[in-house]
This record gives C-alpha cells, sequence and structure tokens, in this order.
C-alpha cells in the first residue's frame, strides 16, 4: 500500500495528546513522504466564539482552523520533520466531516487520537474516534492516550 496522503483528525480536546498524534504522524510521513492534512471540524458555536476572535475580517473555516493552537502545535512538529503538511476546517459534525475531507483529499490514511476507553464506554458514550474508524473510505490509525495501550 502507497501512502501519498494522510488525514489528521485534530479535536478540541486532543491538546493533551498532540505530542503522541503527531509523533505517530511523522512515524508514517517521514518514511513516506506523504502529504499530511490536518483537519480541524468546529461546532456551530465552537467556530462563531474562535472566528469572533480574530482580527481579520471574514475568514474561511480554513483559516479559522490554521489559527488553533492544537494545530499550529502539530504543524511545528512536522515542520520540524520535514514533512509537508496544510490544514482544512469544516463546520458540523466531526464524525461525518472528518469522514467526507478524507474521500475529498483521497485520503491513504486518516489518523485520530482519543482517550482509551472501555468498550462499554464507547457504546454508552459515543465515540467520534469510532464514527471514523467504522465510516472512512480508507484505513484508520487509532492513537490511543498511550496510558494502557500501544
Amino acid at each position: 500500500m502507497t501512502i501519498e496522503t494522510m488525514l489528521v483528525a485534530i479535536g478540541p480536546n486532543d491538546r493533551e495528546r498532540v505530542e503522541r498524534l503527531a509523533e505517530k504522524t511523522v512515524d508514517i510521513a517521514g518514511p513516506t513522504g506523504a502529504d499530511v492534512v490536518l483537519a480541524r471540524v468546529f461546532s456551530d458555536d465552537g467556530y462563531d466564539e474562535v472566528k469572533s476572535a480574530l482580527n481579520f475580517n471574514d475568514p474561511t473555516t480554513d483559516e479559522v482552523a490554521g489559527r488553533d493552537a492544537t494545530v499550529r502545535d502539530f504543524g511545528a512538529v512536522l515542520d520540524e520533520a520535514d514533512v509537508t503538511w496544510s490544514v482544512r476546517g469544516r463546520v458540523g459534525d466531526p464524525g461525518d466531516e472528518v469522514v467526507a475531507m478524507a474521500d475529498a483529499v483521497d485520503a491513504d490514511v486518516v489518523v485520530v487520537g482519543g482517550r482509551d476507553r472501555s468498550p462499554t464506554g464507547k457504546a454508552v458514550f459515543g465515540s467520534v474516534g469510532q464514527a471514523i474508524l467504522l465510516s472512512a473510505p480508507c484505513p484508520v490509525l487509532y492513537v490511543g492516550s498511550g496510558t494502557d495501550s500501544e
């Protein structure tokens, strides 16, 4: 399998996982030369809040996503590793939008992060990562918190 494009889903709670997510992404993108697309999906309210805090007129969702602190931190790690990357922003349901972006960029793999939870916890509380795992048009690398699993 050739990996040319990786889509990495960056969520609002991924700040504590950014180093681990970036490390796993670099482990694949570095040797393969894959382009990395950082995907940041906002809720309607979250997008309006972030957009209003920016000091420029009528930004695109990609520009708003590029200003996200977690996205910037992730990009810095990719820059340090000489990995080519870009940012895509969307507003809506995170699972649906990440799957749609994976299709739009013709991703060869999607990388998602999440907390390590029991299967019961995922069934009861739902999981964006689980929704992506079940619906993505390509293989998905799920990166847990790293406390109990690898």
